[in-house]
């Protein structure tokens, strides 16, 4: 045990009228809705990287935040995932994720950092095997070293492409030794500051093979678990080729991988590529390519990705609702990439971060599945659609486009208008938010 959070109790459910602010007011792991446990719906992860990793930096000032695990040895490394477990196990949450960089010290050399990251590995595995919290899923840290400043699988220098195509495979190694149930790719740097340097077809190419090359790896090592993509329009570069879902599932379908990859979308990304949360989300399930979430929020204020924990159920349960739609996860899950306010210096920051978080997501879950048990919203949607049950409009849509026309002289047609009432489902919305 080390002494960091010390004297923070395991947080509880206590119910919405609890004055305790060490306690769950909404989140109750055991509470089954729709025959499955609240936390079996939600699927809550940990980041590791900026509940542990991040020093409380910002693009215009310096660290603030003062951990006794920041340095660059194995020691300080271990200490770092003894203090993570020891908050997962004060959230009770049943997953984490991490990039390689998060756990382990960057070595003088690719082999020195493998090595280092095997030890780590070995030893979240000796943490998982005594604790409730398992891997969601790992990634690469493909954007912070300044080996990566002009991107990675599109980088122009050959000689990158091979190191990231190590640092992947590395990783995928170790996510699957730890049982983790997906893999993802965030392509920060996958993109480029001026057109005037970018050869955006190599570029795009070069993006597309590396992920197949990823895909047969996956298979090769008998990874069972999603490989996933997290779109992202630019920052920290000028454009990204996985700039939104749609995007993505354009870049899958040329490179023949519509069926092999999903997507992990997150709140903030989604904000800064100008549409909402639940758009993306509904987006990816209408294309089949929905896997998991990113859970953050941005200060609609700054303009840039502020990755702060969700404050409002409301609008998170407008997400959740497609959640529901699509079916819910299957390999995903619920993980907070967020990160502390770089004033928040304290541990129980850290701690309430999370538990507002939480209590945030399992209220606005509780919100969407009363809406879909009433089955109101889908009601009104399956009216508003109605007209394409009949056999004249199916045959149109299986039929060539002069048959389509030659009904409206057939049948004399002359639509009018039909309501949306927008505001009548905004309205039945807030009856259950």
């Amino acid at each position: 045990m080390t002494d960091f959070f010390k004297n923070i109790p395991a947080i509880k459910y206590e119910g919405p009228n609890s004055t305790n602010e060490f306690a769950f007011r909404h989140y109750n792991p055991d509470e089954v809705i729709l025959g499955k446990r609240m936390e079996d719906h939600l699927r809550f992860a940990a980041a590791y990287w900026h509940s542990f990793a991040w020093p409380g930096t910002d693009p215009f000032g310096g660290q603030t935040l003062e951990r006794a695990w920041f340095g660059d040895t194995m020691a300080h490394a271990k200490l770092k995932a003894d203090v993570a477990f020891e908050m997962f196990d004060i959230l009770g949450v049943p997953f984490y994720a991490f990039h390689d960089a998060d756990a382990r010290p960057e070595g003088k050399t690719f082999a020195e950092s493998l090595r280092n990251l095997e030890e780590i590995v070995d030893y979240l595995g000796v943490k998982q095997s005594t604790h409730k919290t398992q891997l969601l899923w790992g990634t690469a840290n493909l954007f912070s070293h300044r080996r990566w400043m002009s991107g990675a699988a599109t980088n122009p220098d050959p000689d990158v492409y091979a190191f990231a195509a190590a640092t992947v495979k590395s990783c995928m190694d170790a996510t699957m030794k730890l049982g983790g149930q997906n893999y993802v790719l965030w392509g920060g740097r996958e993109g480029y500051e001026t057109l005037l340097n970018t050869d955006m077809k190599a570029e795009r190419d070069h993006a597309g093979r590396f992920l197949q090359q990823v895909v047969e790896y996956k298979y090769k090592i008998g990874f069972k678990g999603a490989i996933l993509i997290e779109p992202k329009p630019q920052e920290p570069s000028k454009h990204q080729y996985d700039y939104d879902v749609a995007t993505v599932y354009g870049f899958l379908k040329d490179f023949g991988l519509e069926k092999e990859v999903q997507t992990n979308i997150e709140q903030g990304h989604a904000i800064l590529a100008g549409h909402s949360f639940e758009h993306e989300i509904a987006t990816a399930a209408a294309l089949g390519i929905f896997g998991s979430i990113d859970m953050n929020r941005n200060d609609y204020q700054s303009g840039w990705d502020t990755d702060q924990f969700p404050n409002n159920h409301a609008e998170k349960a407008v997400a959740f609702y497609e959640i529901l739609r699509a079916g819910g996860y299957k390999t995903g899950g619920t993980n907070f990439d967020a990160k502390i306010r770089r004033q928040s210096l304290d541990p129980e920051d850290l701690i309430l971060a999370h538990v507002g978080g939480m209590d945030t997501c399992a209220r606005a879950l509780k919100s969407a599945m009363a809406l879909m048990q009433s089955g109101e919203m889908e009601a009104a949607r399956n009216t508003r659609y109605a007209g394409w049950n009949t056999a004249a409009a199916k045959s149109m849509l299986t039929g060539s486009l002069d048959a389509a026309a030659a009904r409206v002289p057939a049948e004399n047609l002359d639509p009018q208008p039909i309501s949306g009432r927008q505001e009548r489902l905004e309205n039945l919305w807030n009856r259950f938010v």
